[in-house]
């Protein structure tokens, strides 16, 4: 049987790449810098477009804010950094910041994930 595409709803970012990674492993709809795809459940995720997690913030939000993708990090310094946020805002990215202290170890990012 043919897999049918997958429709990706979610980024998650190289601050977090191991929970991209795991969560990429168990759902189509979720990519992560450098993900090379994958058939999850019959539906098939093509390759990530951010094809390494160096490719820096302020170039792959518009990217990834343009597929209309949830952006999931843990970068608590994103606020600061006026490049970073004006990408956020100029592309009207939509964005999640685990907290630092909830989100320290995968476990405890699977945890608020769930």
């Amino acid at each position: 049987m043919t897999p049918r595409l997958a429709q990706v709803g979610v980024y998650v970012d190289a601050y977090i790449f191991g929970l991209g990674k795991i969560l990429g492993s168990l759902r189509y709809d979720v990519t992560y810098p450098g993900d090379p795809g994958a058939v999850i459940h019959r539906r098939e995720r093509p390759t990530c477009p951010i094809a390494s997690p160096a490719v820096l913030d302020p170039d792959w939000i518009p990217e990834v804010a343009s597929r209309g993708w949830l952006i999931i990090t843990r970068d608590s310094k994103i606020i600061e950094n006026r490049n970073e946020i004006a990408a956020v805002r100029e592309n009207n990215a939509k964005m999640v910041a685990l907290n630092q202290q909830d989100a320290q170890t995968k476990w405890g990012q699977l945890e608020v994930w769930s």
